[in-house]
């Protein structure tokens, strides 16, 4: 093995970041539910390389002082088990969710996304909106953007061509990759101390199914948001919309601005100067968005 790849295989990946939480059946995959604290409920659905680890290193019990929380690893994701092929788009993950938080008693709730977690909540919200009090959209993927994506999802995304190039990765990544590439997502702010190490990069990263689920999903998610932002019109529940100026992952200008005008109730928070990750370089005015969602959905 080169120096400096992260060490173990994804056996030992999957055990030194064992699930948090409840593991639940939906029709015969595995779905991973965090859950914590007592009041309304507040689903949230995490972004793009990542997990429900995400919400759980602070913001999750920062929420749970005021809400039931329910924190889901994305099918394919984490702990979950992915969809059948080909089945990975924003609505289908809505589905396999909303059925694994009926299990859990979930009747409404205010659906939180961020990320790639914002084209799931808002699926959610679009295809069951009988099941979502208010929607609370955190740096998310919401719109269709000009151009493509880089080879490496270009690639991923074919059977062929996905295949070889996980493997690769998988095996040949160095740990400074993975860090770099976290920095980045984080920037302009800092990654807060110890957050890669509660992460558990090696969950994505040394696992081939969880990457290749990963470059799938976001490889194929331009043309469900441009027919999914067709219908965001129709929805009349209200939405919080989180978004960094400073945001070089999805661009404000391009996802928060436009989705704002196309709702009928939606409230845009601008948080000058931020990047991709708010709920860690803000978590006080995200919490303040989802508080004021519930209270907006009619939940509290």
């Amino acid at each position: 093995m080169p120096s400096g790849l992260i060490p173990g295989s994804a056996r030992r990946a999957a055990r030194a970041f064992p699930p948090v939480g409840r593991l639940l059946q939906v029709d015969g995959r595995q779905v991973h539910a965090f859950v914590e604290g007592d009041g309304p409920d507040v689903v949230l659905l995490h972004g793009a390389s990542g997990s429900l680890r995400d919400f759980t290193f602070e913001f999750a019990g920062r929420l749970a002082r005021h809400f039931r929380v329910t924190a889901f690893d994305r099918p394919g994701l984490g702990h979950s088990e992915r969809l059948h092929r080909g089945g990975e788009s924003p609505s289908e993950q809505a589905a396999m969710l909303d059925a694994a938080a009926a299990q859990l008693g979930i009747r409404r709730a205010v659906i939180v996304g961020h990320s790639y977690g914002g084209a799931v909540a808002m699926a959610w919200a679009l295809d069951r909106p009988e099941r979502v009090a208010a929607v609370v959209s955190l740096a998310g993927a919401t719109m269709p953007w000009p151009g493509e994506l880089g080879l490496w999802y270009r690639v991923g995304a074919t059977p062929v061509g996905g295949w070889l190039a996980v493997r690769l990765a998988t095996r040949l990544t160095p740990r400074s990759v993975a860090d770099r590439a976290i920095a980045a997502i984080f920037a302009p702010q800092p990654v807060p101390d110890g957050y890669v190490e509660h992460m558990g990069v090696p969950l994505t990263l040394r696992r081939p199914k969880v990457l290749g689920a990963n470059v799938r999903q976001v490889g194929g998610l331009k043309p469900h948001l441009a027919a999914m932002s067709r219908r965001y019109p129709t929805l009349r529940m209200p939405v919080e919309i989180v978004h960094g100026t400073s945001d070089s992952v999805v661009y404000f200008n391009v996802h928060a601005c436009p989705t704002a005008n196309l709702l009928p109730d939606a409230k845009l928070t601008e948080l000058p100067g931020v990047g991709h990750m708010p709920h860690h370089a803000n978590p006080e005015a995200s919490a303040e968005a989802v508080i004021r969602a519930a209270s907006r959905g009619g939940l509290n």
